[in-house]
């Protein structure tokens, strides 16, 4: 009798007790917000009924499964035309065609708004407040990464971050660097070149993957234009920031929830965990380095020698808040936001470059008839890229029609104005930035071609709003590498296109992925041979 009794107390208390949380997880969680849902119905922003505890996961994991399941077989002309937006992000482009340019939905008990309105768009990136940063759900699962760096960072210690870096990337100092792209250009040219003569016969095309070798010019530049002499250590770096960003990827760490819900294996954890740890060790050493560099060689204090991480460092001493242990951590976090930067989406927007071009060879020969009559020796220099204006409009169009980053994207520290809107505090905002890049009413019914001719005039006489073309996001927390990603561009597929001339292989599979930014899928295979080969087949 005394068993029973205490049996059924105990199961009452932990009755109790579990209505006591479902009481606290409604009160707290769900009518919080459910408050800020009814705030921005009261502006007119509607959007999907989320469910209880889950918000609208469920219905995004059934539409991306119904996405998922439809054919993706395209011909070359419709590879362009491809909004891969339905694909990666279908449940936006749905709610987006049944709420308009403005909606709410939410992940779990977050709240989040859909803006993809121009003027919108143009306040929510020019909003200099320091109540507007990156979503802190979605940074916390990019520390690994990204750790507290400039990309990560929001409020005063993005600002002081942002006056350190900044300047090494003006116009003035990344003309200098051109020398440096060109220099390590050229071994992938002469590697392509080799393949062709390895595995061609009579001019026959040779067959190359492209994007591991872009990589590797890429990391070349910022190796020596970030890090000088640190350059072994950073191709290790890029190595293993690879391996890193696959692996977050896969954890679902745009919406905060894995998989839609399932909990990270601990395997995936303890994986990232021992990458994160290799990669600050690998930097922490290419740092001491320069520090023993420093104190051996005298001319490193000249400032016209200076090179980022000289200059990361130095601001880590001056700043008299930072202890030991921060100052460190400084340094690192910068490091890495620089390395995955700089590295990883200029070399997919290069892959995105030779795709398309290898879809439009009338645009390969107008490249490369201006690139001879301006570079006739074959090498551009900072002088000669301003008139390069056919690259220049090819480049610009490829950042239209496949932007590296996806989303931009803000959370509300504080209840902000943007625009006509009053963003509630702890509400996430995004923009679609390839659906802004689409929009037939902004660029007109040719939205989803290939038209590099739209950007001969620059970008206010591309489309009807210039706050619609955001590939380096606008405002305050503008890309700092934009001057050095278009002049890295612009050098590297002249240079290629002035050699070769290249068309897809039948390997080429067309699917974007999203990997934390927008890159081919399987990689970008083509069909290549030399120009002048090709020239003489054509006569």
């Amino acid at each position: 009798m005394e068993v029973y009794l205490v049996l059924k107390m105990i199961s009452s208390m932990v009755l109790v007790g579990l209505l006591g949380f479902l009481l606290y997880i409604y009160n707290s969680v769900w009518l919080k917000s459910e408050r800020v849902r009814k705030k921005l119905r009261v502006q007119g922003i509607r959007g999907p009924p989320p469910s209880f505890l889950y918000g609208n996961l469920p219905e995004m994991q059934r539409i991306q499964l119904q996405a998922m399941k439809a054919p993706t077989h395209h011909t070359d002309n419709e590879f362009v035309a491809h909004d891969y937006t339905s694909t990666l992000f279908p449940y936006f482009e749905q709610w987006r065609k049944e709420y308009g340019l403005i909606y709410t939905y939410s992940t779990g008990m977050r709240q989040h708004m859909y803006i993809n309105q121009p003027e919108l768009v143009k306040e929510l990136n020019q909003c200099i407040t320091l109540d507007l940063g990156k979503p802190s759900y979605v940074t916390k699962r990019l520390a690994p990464m990204l750790g507290n760096g400039i990309l990560r960072s929001n409020g005063h210690l993005w600002a002081q971050q942002r006056k350190i870096v900044a300047p090494e990337f003006f116009m003035d100092k990344v003309k200098g660097m051109v020398g440096i792209m060109v220099q390590s250009a050229q071994p992938l040219l002469r590697k392509w070149e080799e393949c062709i003569e390895s595995q061609s016969q009579r001019g026959m095309a040779a067959e190359i993957k492209v994007d591991e070798d872009l990589r590797g010019v890429s990391a070349d530049v910022k190796c020596l234009v970030c890090f000088g002499s640190s350059y072994s250590k950073g191709k290790q770096i890029f190595s293993k920031l690879r391996c890193l960003q696959h692996t977050i990827s896969q954890h679902g760490f745009l919406f905060g929830v894995s998989n839609f819900g399932s909990f990270p294996m601990r395997r995936k954890q303890n994986e990232i965990n021992s990458l994160e740890r290799e990669i600050e060790s690998l930097i922490w050493e290419a740092v001491k380095e320069r520090r023993e560099q420093e104190i051996s060689d005298t001319s490193s204090s000249s400032s016209s020698g200076k090179d980022l991480l000289q200059l990361i460092l130095e601001g880590a001493i001056n700043d008299h808040t930072l202890g030991e242990h921060s100052s460190k951590q400084f340094i690192v976090d910068n490091c890495k936001n620089i390395y995955f930067a700089g590295y990883e989406s200029t070399a997919i927007a290069i892959s995105w470059c030779l795709m398309l071009l290898a879809l439009h060879p009338e645009w390969q020969a107008r490249i490369r008839s201006e690139f001879s009559q301006i570079c006739p020796d074959g090498v551009p220099d900072a002088n000669s890229l301003p008139q390069l204006k056919a690259v220049t409009m090819v480049v610009q169009e490829v950042l239209r029609l496949y932007p590296p980053a996806a989303f931009v994207s803000r959370e509300a520290f504080e209840d902000t104005q943007i625009g006509n809107v009053v963003v509630p505090k702890g509400v996430c905002v995004w923009t679609l930035i390839p659906t802004l890049h689409r929009d037939p009413d902004i660029w007109g019914p040719d939205a989803n071609e290939f038209k590099p001719e739209r950007f001969a005039e620059g970008v206010s006489k591309a489309c009807k709003s210039p706050q619609g073309y955001i590939p380096f996001g606008l405002g305050a927390r503008l890309c700092l590498g934009k001057n050095l990603a278009m002049v890295e561009l612009k050098v590297v597929v002249s240079m290629i296109v002035s050699r070769f001339a290249f068309s897809l292989s039948p390997k080429y599979r067309h699917c974007p992925a999203y990997r934390m930014i927008v890159e081919p899928g399987r990689g970008v295979h083509i069909l290549i041979q030399r120009a002048n080969a090709k020239e003489d087949q054509s006569n």
